[in-house]
């Protein structure tokens, strides 16, 4: 049972090795608020569908299997929708705009339905859709804070480092385009060639820091002027 939630954090993650529901990745990924409430979301109508689907499954014809999938979906999206509206700040509401809706037809949440849910157990299902959903939560996290931080100099809309100057083409459609590129080639990699890449990504930054305590360490110290003594001049005596 256990195996059904973690399958979808990293074997079937749905963005870095299913690719699907690209389209609100892309979308909702420019900043770390819109992809947390994207992936809340979609993880609650996931887990409330695959619950309801795998529930009804035996009472519904294979003729009109997908319709009745849809219907139960919308109706979960309806509910998160509004909720989001009534708690959610207007600014949030308007980035993540049309993206809420559309989940009804995401390729996730009807993949899932149609694969799994509609074969399998109910708690097998509820596992298998906070698994998935946690999965593209965290997807959507990891390129939120890369593209926020990257292309804004921002965290959660604080400034992190006063003078940066932002890559913006990262908060912009070729820059999302760009980083689900290069973390799609990851994921996709050998597991061995995961782990060390993973590891020299953790160890630049420690290599970097040491190297600067050190060329700091070796670096000249000027010493101080006393307070009421001029400074001698360059090239010449400091009497006069």
């Amino acid at each position: 049972m256990l195996r059904e939630f973690t399958k979808g954090l990293f074997t079937k993650n749905p963005i870095f090795v299913l690719m699907v529901g690209l389209c609100p990745t892309l979308a909702t990924s420019g900043s770390v608020e819109s992809a947390f409430w994207m992936g809340i979301a979609a993880t609650v109508v996931l887990v409330c569908s695959n619950t309801i689907i795998s529930l009804i499954r035996d009472f519904i014809p294979k003729g009109v299997r997908i319709p009745c999938y849809i219907v139960v979906i919308a109706s979960f999206v309806t509910m998160v929708e509004l909720l989001m509206k009534a708690y959610l700040s207007a600014e949030l509401n308007h980035t993540l705009g049309i993206f809420i809706p559309l989940i009804v037809v995401n390729c996730i949440i009807l993949y899932r339905a149609e694969d799994f849910a509609s074969k399998r157990g109910v708690l097998a299902s509820v596992l298998d859709g906070l698994g998935i959903g946690c999965g593209f939560l965290l997807g959507l996290l990891l390129l939120g804070v890369i593209r926020e931080i990257v292309g804004a100099g921002t965290f959660l809309g604080y400034r992190l480092i006063p003078g940066f100057k932002p890559v913006v083409i990262m908060i912009l459609p070729p820059g999302a385009f760009l980083l689900i590129g290069l973390l799609m080639g990851y994921f996709n990699l050998p597991a061995k060639t995961q782990h060390r890449i993973l590891l020299w990504v953790f160890l630049f930054p420690v290599m970097a820091v040491v190297h600067l305590v050190r060329s700091y360490r070796r670096a000249p110290r000027v010493e101080p002027v006393p307070v009421g003594e001029a400074a001698p001049a360059a090239g010449g005596d400091a009497d006069v």
